[in-house]
């Protein structure tokens, strides 16, 4: 079952997620993750961020050595599942959200992650924090679909991204909320493609992951979206 330390703050606690891989029995990974007691989105772990992590670790091998970016890391667990699977993350969250930033540096702090940066970014600003970050291999987002009218800013960051590095995969996943929502016409719009990913394939099609009660009755997808070629 998923543990609970004791809080760091009056409103903090500490869940604990254990990962394992049924292809490897041998090998687990736990991490601690500070939730805060608050109703602000990015202050505890939602249901698509597991299974994102889970991702992260089936595929640690992949990962290892890559340079990674999380968009809307909030409590940031699946960039603290790559980071400790050996990628070079850099976390990032709304510059006007300065309590999620903190919880992106809480969490680097609870799981001895000294090397992990985490900066400023807000979806759809072409801004000198985006245009100045380094190359990056893969960008991470969990539930960063979750209001259509964000959308087309974050495939606009990731385009941005794609710039620095065109062979650059976006891994994502969300809850599915509607099924009137299509990003098939933004997609086509900025030249980007997506693959979907069958949970099935990193056994994540359970209702409990990583020692948790999560992603629970929830509908989760994945995609990875990437710069479209031609055929």
């Amino acid at each position: 079952m998923t543990e609970r330390r004791g809080a760091e703050t009056e409103s903090a606690a500490c869940r604990v997620f254990t990962f394992k891989d049924p292809r490897s029995p041998q090998e687990s990974l736990s991490v601690c993750i500070p939730e805060v007691l608050d109703p602000q989105y990015g202050m505890y772990v939602w249901p698509s961020a597991v299974v994102l992590a889970q991702y992260m670790w089936i595929h640690r091998e992949q990962l290892r050595g890559r340079a990674v970016l999380e968009l809307g890391a909030g409590v940031s667990l699946p960039g603290v599942v790559a980071a400790r699977c050996g990628a070079d993350v850099i976390l990032s969250d709304d510059a006007n959200k300065p309590a999620c930033l903190e919880n992106c540096r809480r969490s680097c702090a609870a799981n001895g992650l000294q090397d992990v940066s985490v900066r400023s970014l807000s979806w759809g600003e072409v801004s000198p924090d985006l245009l100045l970050l380094p190359k990056r291999d893969v960008v991470l987002g969990s539930d960063v679909f979750y209001d259509p009218e964000d959308f087309e800013d974050v495939l606009v960051t990731f385009v941005c991204l794609l710039r620095k590095n065109p062979e650059a995969q976006f891994w994502t996943t969300y809850q599915v909320r509607s099924t009137d929502w299509s990003m098939e016409a933004l997609l086509h719009r900025w030249g980007l493609s997506c693959v979907p990913v069958p949970l099935a394939d990193f056994d994540a099609d359970q209702s409990e992951l990583a020692g948790s009660t999560l992603p629970g009755s929830h509908s989760i997808q994945m995609m990875i979206v990437s710069r479209r070629t031609a055929d």
